[in-house]
């Protein structure tokens, strides 16, 4: 179920780094603040009564989701009694009680996943004059239950102590807060129901080390020594994740010079990102270091380098969300009036916030080092595979490769969030992965297609 990271996809863009999801730190996409300061309560409700180990829930608020008779609940799930994790819930349109459940995470770290629920593949999308929004006929929610997750403490309407800094505690955080939401008696009739596990961006390291810790939680409890009620994980899916560098870095550098819509800078801003690649002190060499067991400032300081050095400078004027696109680029509409319109109604206790740069600034602390290279048994079959064609209603939509219960799959013409680019309506089932357990991956295409705008 770990997924592995393939040389297929190299070649991709520098996307998946901005767009709202990572600050960007004195001019820098990605970069590292100067000088650090400790974790503070920086995002706490002065209105909130908590209730450690339960939930606070708004029930069918009437917000986001107007189809008849579609249950949805909103609220705190209440870590302790200064830690509050941010939840909406939404039913399937159809057989809600033996539908799978979606867990849905954005990136960053220390992106809301809100961005998930109206930009991408909610059960309601902002209009593009970001007034109100509309229903969406290709929700996710169409064929599962879909649980959106603020995480960690912090990030979007959850608040509290912002102690969180890397992947692993985050995983811990986000175990806490399910074995909650299945203990309360409007949602324990999901537990059994098989659970995906979905993200995208800096997913590429919550996706595979959430999954780690539940399958880790699920045979301490089969052992004895943890109490709790297991996730019955079927699915990991990750979309245009961050997981290796060592491999993703260079493909920042080509993908510059040379994409299917226009070079992005010139080739001397290319020339010297390449140095800055392959020097002895350079960002492949810092990485390296990283990986060998390098301690917080040496996985910091490489960060900092990289982004500064290759990944900002090689975005040039074009929006690294959508690279046809040159800034500043509209679109995904902003949604963050709309929320704070509806906030009372929702239940939600603070004011939100697209991205918590003090959450970011936690995991750039540490260099974002959850960074080993990711494998699978299926890697070696993987590598035989040559792709094929995804089709949709008759149109190629983009390629594919299956290996076991690995699939990856590149869809043409797609930004970064691609649900929030492209409709592909008769594969949402597919692409939940809700038929088999399985491990999937999606990532921005590398020309356009047919399929509809949305």
């Amino acid at each position: 179920m770990i997924l592995s990271y393939f040389s297929a996809l190299v070649a991709l863009p520098i996307l998946g780094v901005w767009g709202g999801q990572i600050p960007v730190i004195d001019g820098v996409i990605g970069g590292v603040p100067a000088v650090y300061s400790e974790p503070q309560n920086l995002k706490v409700a002065t209105t909130s009564a908590t209730t450690p180990g339960k939930l606070r829930v708004v029930e069918n608020s009437g917000v986001c989701e107007t189809t008849q008779g579609v249950y949805q609940a909103s609220g705190y799930g209440d870590l302790t009694a200064t830690e509050s994790i941010w939840f909406w819930f939404f039913a399937s349109r159809k057989n809600p009680d033996t539908a799978p459940l979606a867990l849905w995470f954005n990136g960053g770290p220390g992106s809301s996943s809100m961005i998930g629920l109206f930009q991408e593949h909610g059960p309601c999308r902002i209009t593009n004059d970001s007034s109100t929004v509309t229903l969406n006929p290709y929700s996710w929610n169409n064929e599962a239950n879909v649980l959106y997750i603020d995480q960690p403490v912090g990030v979007g309407f959850s608040h509290g102590d912002l102690k969180v800094g890397t992947s692993q505690a985050a995983a811990a955080d986000v175990w806490t807060f399910l074995q909650i939401f299945f203990s309360d008696t409007r949602f324990a009739k999901f537990q059994p129901n098989k659970l995906a596990l979905w993200t995208e961006s800096y997913g590429g390291h919550y996706g595979p080390t959430f999954a780690a810790h539940f399958l880790a939680q699920n045979a301490a409890i089969d052992a004895g020594t943890v109490k709790g009620v297991k996730l019955n994980l079927k699915v990991l899916g990750v979309g245009d994740g961050l997981t290796d560098p060592l491999v993703q870095y260079p493909g920042y550098i080509i993908y510059a010079g040379s994409n299917p819509y226009h070079p992005l800078v010139s080739t001397s801003v290319i020339t010297r990102a390449n140095t800055s690649w392959t020097s002895a002190s350079g960002c492949r060499a810092q990485i390296t270091d990283c990986y060998n067991g390098g301690s917080n400032s040496v996985c910091s300081k490489a960060q900092s380098f990289c982004n500064n050095k290759i990944l900002s400078p090689l975005a040039g004027n074009y929006d690294v969300y959508y690279v046809p696109t040159p800034n500043p680029d509209p679109y995904p509409p902003d949604f963050s009036d709309y929320l704070a319109s509806v906030s009372n109604k929702i239940g939600a206790e603070v004011t939100w916030e697209q991205s918590n740069n003090q959450v970011y600034n936690n995991f750039a602390a540490t260099g974002l080092r959850q960074v080993d290279k990711l494998n699978t048994t299926f890697t070696s079959l993987y590598q035989k595979q040559q792709f094929a064609n995804y089709t949709v209603a008759g149109q190629t939509a983009g390629q594919f490769k299956n290996a076991g219960t690995f699939s990856y799959v590149r869809i043409y013409g797609a930004g970064h969030e691609v649900p929030a680019y492209k409709v592909v309506p008769s594969t949402t089932s597919e692409l939940l992965g809700i038929d088999c357990s399985s491990t999937l991956v999606w990532q921005f295409g590398r020309r356009t297609s047919s399929i509809p705008d949305v």
